[in-house]
């Protein structure tokens, strides 16, 4: 990173931090009781908007998963008391999931964060002031940097926060206190699908749009609970009216499954042999569409070539499907008319994931499955931002799906921010893990953690606890302080959340939705945006960050930062067109009408690439990096329990309701021939033990698994002490679907 002669750490003498809390507080009305600044007590930065009548209702779009919900609140003198789906919005329909229905309920808990917490020399944390605690961040961090250089701190960021918050903590960190190095929580859930997207199409862009789900007629679910993990968009493909073939590969017998056509039940981690198998027969039977290959990708020739060891017969002895079942899902595939293959999680979370997810962008590129309707290869996200994380937290890729080694990149970013072109980094940051690792080796001192809980959501948590341990200091920004991350902090900063605060959202078709703040938040909890205000004020950095003083603003720069990008977003005027449209999907240049109409990508053949050609991509099938043995004889799979709960629990076990829909307490699934074996019956307690942990759980047992193999929830607090730190070599993404454990009746 080059040097610049301005300091942008130095003092800013023409305002102080009170004068920046003051600005916050007047953009809201309603009177503040008592100094924000100075003392503790329970109330928030004023009421909602003045724009909303007393009583009355307003729309924003939901805050959990990626569907990205259209919810409508109640207000009762301008305050939300309670929410219904919006019936009007084109994502739902007037659907909504249980936690759409209770996504006010988190809000009102009782661990809610009121007050900067520190913690002090009798090692409790303890409530102190803004000005005390951002004193203290600062402090901290610099001198880290000046003990360590500026690669000795990080930010671990997150899909969950609004785009402007994530724009503004990116150029914050990176550009006015100098960090190299921050990654999202979004390399747990979408780093794969990114990095697929990246290499084959030459931009990370999920090609569909929700209509796709009704205009297939065979519809190829991989590694995707739809049921459970996205109800929402299950619910569209039972609106589809073609009566379409749907056809679910996963080793459980999921929910999805259940209610498929056809369920493939795969052998955990053989998903790239079998994809290569399907691929296989159906260029040796000439189902492919030459004229879209020949014309719009690059690669064929070689992919054909490589395919060609994958035979039925030994893709079989891989996968556990007959070859006669293979060659029936190569003919539904080679019979439909509008094929769409769809991925989450169970492909992203994999050791060699990218390659996985690429095998079913092949798949549609060789049968000229995309950039039609019904069609595509297409990634489901997991987060409600994660999309806005992608493409614009300044983690993974510079902003707009940019390169931070390239020097056009930064100078055009540098020019839109009005900053010196040597502030923005010249390398690329390290991913999650390497961040991780980079604690461990003691290269990384300070760590400021956004809206995440890696405290029970990373890969192996022994090792990453022993890494936090070594920090010499610790930043949790977040609405609760009971988080397991938080109650390792030495600083929690206290957060506002969904509903409490404006912005938007980009959700798994690409499309903007608007977040808007229909309650206070409680004591003296801020938005991200306006922590990430006082941070710059504090810092003394605020001058590179002028005229960022709302999140309309910001989302103005971002309009500016997208211009002739493939993510293109000019032709958006504001957050009032967003709201009007029910959401806009990008691509959106400035000159092109803003309709609801759907926006799907590539009809026109034509990729990101350089020479506008897809590209086939592919490798070497990988062994299991920990497959089961005598000692440990099962293979552990994990994934989402119920439609009712969030990842780490952290908002959803906040609400009664949600709590009566899902089973409580940890329990494993077991096959019964398994179970019978093993002398254990319904519900007895047992131990799961893998080589880095053990936990135990009630028995539930039934043919949801394969014999051999078993499964745990993800959203126990100690699922993650069994899972093995193994990741994708391109995307970097851990690998949380597969170890080799042991069971045992206690």
């Amino acid at each position: 990173m080059t040097s610049d002669s301005r300091d942008a750490s130095a003092p800013n003498d023409r305002r102080t931090l009170r004068d920046t809390v003051q600005d916050l507080v007047r953009q809201w009305d309603g009177p503040l009781t008592r100094d924000l600044l100075r003392a503790p007590g329970r109330f928030g930065l004023g009421q909602v908007p003045s724009r909303l009548e007393p009583t009355a209702t307003t729309t924003l779009v939901c805050g959990f998963c990626s569907t990205g919900c259209g919810l409508t609140a109640h207000l009762q003198q301008g305050v939300a008391t309670n929410l219904s789906p919006d019936p009007r919005y084109p994502v739902n329909l007037g659907m909504a999931c249980p936690k759409g229905w209770e996504a006010l309920s988190p809000l009102d808990a009782e661990d809610r964060a009121l007050d900067p917490l520190l913690r002090g020399a009798n090692g409790a944390l303890q409530p102190v002031t803004w000005d005390v605690a951002l004193d203290r961040f600062c402090t901290e961090f610099k001198s880290i940097q000046q003990r360590h250089g500026p690669e000795s701190v990080a930010f671990l960021s997150t899909g969950q926060i609004a785009t402007e918050e994530m724009i503004y903590l990116g150029a914050l960190a990176k550009i006015g206190m100098g960090m190299i190095h921050g990654d999202g929580n979004t390399r747990q859930c979408m780093a794969t699908a990114v990095s697929a997207y990246k290499e084959s199409f030459g931009f990370d862009a999920p090609p569909y749009s929700y209509a796709d789900f009704e205009a297939s007629d065979v519809i190829v679910l991989v590694g995707s609970n739809l049921c459970i993990a996205h109800p929402i968009q299950w619910e569209r493909i039972c609106k589809n009216p073609n009566a379409p073939e749907i056809i679910v590969v996963d080793p459980r017998r999921t929910e999805t499954a259940e209610a498929a056509t056809d369920h493939y039940a795969i052998e955990p981690r053989s998903d790239l042999s079998f994809f290569y198998g399907v691929a296989h027969i159906l260029i040796e039977n000439g189902w492919v569409d030459r004229s879209f290959v020949d014309a719009h990708t690059e690669g064929f020739e070689a992919f054909a070539d490589h395919v060609r060891a994958f035979k039925p017969e030994a893709v079989e002895a891989a996968t556990g499907i007959p070859a006669n079942r293979l060659h029936a899902l190569a003919r539904s595939i080679h019979e439909g008319k509008a094929v769409s293959f769809w991925w989450t999680m169970g492909v992203n979370q994999g050791h060699e994931a990218v390659r996985v997810a690429q095998s079913l962008i092949d798949l549609a590129l060789l049968t000229g499955n995309i950039g039609r309707p019904g069609t595509g290869a297409n990634s489901i996200t997991g987060q409600c931002n994660a999309m806005g994380s992608r493409l614009f937290s300044n983690t993974t890729n510079l902003f707009a799906g940019r390169d931070f080694e390239n020097p056009g990149h930064r100078r055009e970013v540098a020019d839109i921010l009005g900053v010196p072109a040597g502030r923005i980094p010249d390398q690329n940051s390290l991913a999650y893990d390497e961040i991780i690792e980079g604690i461990h080796a003691g290269r990384i001192r300070g760590l400021w953690v956004v809206a995440t809980n890696p405290g029970h959501s990373w890969i192996e948590q022994a090792a990453f606890r022993e890494a936090i341990a070594k920090l010499d200091f610790l930043v949790v920004q977040d609405l609760y302080t009971t988080t397991e991350t938080a109650e390792l902090a030495d600083l929690v900063l206290p957060a506002a959340g969904w509903g409490e605060k404006e912005g938007t959202f980009i959700n798994s078709e690409r499309r903007f939705g608007l977040l808007q703040k229909v309650r206070r938040a409680p004591g003296r909890a801020l938005a991200d945006f306006h922590i990430f205000q006082l941070v710059a004020e504090a810092w003394g950095c605020r001058d590179w960050f002028a005229g960022w003083d709302t999140p309309e603003d910001v989302f103005q720069v971002l309009k500016e930062l997208s211009r002739g990008r493939p993510c293109d977003v000019s032709g958006i005027s504001d957050y009032a067109a967003i709201d009007a449209a029910g959401g806009l999907q990008w691509p959106l240049p400035e000159g092109e009408p803003v309709t609801r109409s759907e926006r799907r990508l590539f009809a026109d053949g034509r990729f990101y690439r350089e020479n506008a050609r897809a590209l086939f991509c592919f490798a070497p099938v990988s062994p299991l990096p920990e497959a089961p043995n005598a000692d440990y004889p099962f293979a552990l799979l994990t994934g989402r329990g119920s439609s009712s709960q969030w990842h780490t629990e952290t908002r959803t076990a906040k609400s009664a309701v949600l709590q009566k829909l899902h089973r409580r307490g940890p329990y494993v699934e077991i096959h019964a021939t398994d179970a019978q074996r093993l002398g254990i019956a319904p519900e007895d307690r047992v131990q799961v033990e893998t080589r880095r942990g053990s936990l135990e759980a009630h028995a539930v047992i039934g043919s949801g698994v394969q014999p051999g193999q078993l499964f745990l929830p993800m959203h126990d607090s100690n699922t993650n002490q069994l899972t093995l730190a193994c990741f994708d070599p391109i995307s970097h993404q851990p690998s949380y679907k597969h170890c080799a454990a042991r069971i045992e009746r206690l």
